[in-house]
């Protein structure tokens, strides 16, 4: 069942494809008013109105920000899911590619919550939630700038949190597990075995299959909720299991 979002306003970046898309449909079905950023705003399907924003721009950023605020009178949700991945050792990526994923993944977290927070401040319902990832707590092959960039959403997240409590506002996160969403699917595609990858990225997590976007949705409505209000500066995990369990081997 949807949480209640009647009379709500809310912005998803990257709310166009995968997680974004489910996480829109999620507010949307429990009644808010859903603003999608996305550099392909035409791809929305779950948007009351979807704008071209850039979160590596401020001033796309600010842009974007202004109209929704202008449109439905005020912001009371923001989702920021917006982000880009990476592979590759600590060896493997260039100067200029730790700086984009960085400055896409992290800083524009912060661009758009600073864009957004004279708004949600006036809410009386005010929450933010950032999309980091398993890659946050748990040490992934191959995943190191990207892993870097999840922890920082992970450290983001607190800090926020004790920033703005006193202020009404309530930052949390959700850390997926691996995802089937349309990233994790190029890699698979690309993978010389792509049954083989699949098989071993189901069988890393103990619940034995890949995480859904719905059920990593389902995580952010909760946390978006009024219903929640108690709950903040927490990172809620959709992984199941693979933060916490250490099961053993299945018998043969």
């Amino acid at each position: 069942m949807s949480q209640d979002f009647t009379g709500l306003v809310a912005i998803v970046t990257g709310g166009a494809s995968g997680i974004g898309a489910a996480i829109a449909k999620h507010l949307q079905d429990g009644g808010a008013r859903v603003a999608v950023f996305d550099l392909q705003p035409e791809a929305a399907t779950h948007a009351d109105l979807a704008v071209a924003v850039d979160v590596a721009d401020d001033t796309s950023v600010r842009a974007g920000v202004d109209r929704v605020a202008a449109e439905f009178g005020g912001i009371d949700i923001l989702v920021n899911n917006a982000g880009i991945g990476a592979q590759g050792n600590v060896e493997a990526n260039s100067d200029d590619e730790w700086h984009r994923v960085l400055d896409i993944n992290v800083v524009g977290m912060a661009r758009v919550s600073r864009a957004a927070l004279p708004h949600l401040r006036d809410s009386p319902a005010a929450a933010i939630v950032n999309t980091s990832s398993i890659a946050a707590t748990a040490g992934l092959p191959e995943r190191a700038l990207y892993s870097a960039s999840k922890g920082a959403v992970a450290a983001l997240t607190r800090a926020m949190a004790a920033d703005h409590l006193r202020e009404g506002i309530r930052v949390n996160a959700v850390d997926p597990g691996t995802a089937d969403t349309p990233w994790i699917g190029r890699l698979l595609d690309s993978a010389p075995d792509p049954a083989a990858e699949r098989a071993a990225l189901e069988a890393r997590q103990p619940h034995g299959r890949l995480v859904s976007a719905d059920e990593v949705a389902a995580a952010v409505a909760y946390l978006a909720s009024p219903a929640a209000g108690s709950t903040t500066g927490v990172a809620l995990a959709v992984d199941g299991g693979m933060r916490e369990l250490r099961l053993r081997p299945q018998s043969q």
